[in-house]
């Protein structure tokens, strides 16, 4: 991988150089690449996974975090183009699934090869998004939305020093999200899947089912025993499903 996508872009595993499509996965907020670790391995020979490892964090600590959107948006773009000499598709979770329609969106833009299928988990749709304020509140209130959602170990935060690092930039991330404002752009071209956990405290299925607006090919709705964390305890169901969507696609 040239520079800007070895910046964006990690492989988990050994290159898969005859793989006929790409997975590029992107983690929710707060997250890197290394919540993806353990996928490759459940995936077919023919589908390479590509996780995406946002600045401030895990390898790229020193890195800037993008303070909106569309400068995530454009620089994670920048990357992908340099991988789609070949299908690729798109995964996201919480966030992740808004920044992943966007690069969709950004790369029909441009004008680029635009992603075989598009797998949004865990978030509501773009013209849904209802935004927020957690990133303008106290480390205390932070700490409290963290529990709600069970997306941290609470023995991780009870270090000072990991704390503060971490607030740091799940703080940033807030901040991008809940600042998000959708454009109103033409539905994608590629198929949607959708998935959610049925305990998800912020999405109901009928909500999840309303990104069929934001595609003008076939939507599906999967629906997970969990919270809005299902992944990893539902990781073996996930991976059948995304074997199931990404055969279709490829």
């Amino acid at each position: 991988m040239g520079n800007e996508s070895g910046r964006w872009l990690r492989r988990l595993a050994p290159p898969r150089p005859d793989a006929g499509l790409r997975l590029v996965c992107v983690p929710h907020g707060g997250g890197g690449a290394s919540a993806f670790l353990g996928w490759t391995e459940l995936l077919p020979p023919g589908i390479e996974l590509l996780a995406v490892q946002y600045p401030g964090r895990e390898d790229r600590l020193d890195d800037p975090m993008p303070r909106a959107m569309d400068e995530l948006v454009a620089a994670l773009t920048d990357a992908v183009a340099t991988v789609a000499d070949r299908p690729y598709a798109l995964f996201g979770h919480s966030m992740g699934a808004t920044v992943a329609y966007e690069v969709a969106q950004e790369a029909r833009r441009r004008g680029l090869r635009g992603p075989v299928h598009l797998v949004a988990s865990a978030r509501e749709a773009p013209h849904d998004e209802k935004g927020g304020d957690v990133h303008r509140g106290d480390d205390e209130a932070l700490y409290a939305e963290l529990m709600r959602l069970g997306a941290t170990d609470p023995e991780v935060l009870a270090d000072p020093g990991l704390r503060a690092m971490i607030f740091r930039y799940v703080r940033a991330d807030y901040r991008l999200i809940e600042t998000y404002r959708p454009r109103p752009l033409p539905p994608l071209d590629c198929p949607v899947t959708v998935f959610l956990g049925d305990r998800d405290p912020d999405l109901t299925p009928e909500e999840a089912a309303r990104w069929r607006t934001a595609t003008r090919a076939a939507t599906r709705l999967e629906v997970f025993p969990g919270d809005h964390f299902y992944l990893a305890p539902q990781r073996h169901a996930v991976l059948a499903a995304l074997r199931r969507v990404l055969t279709g696609s490829g």
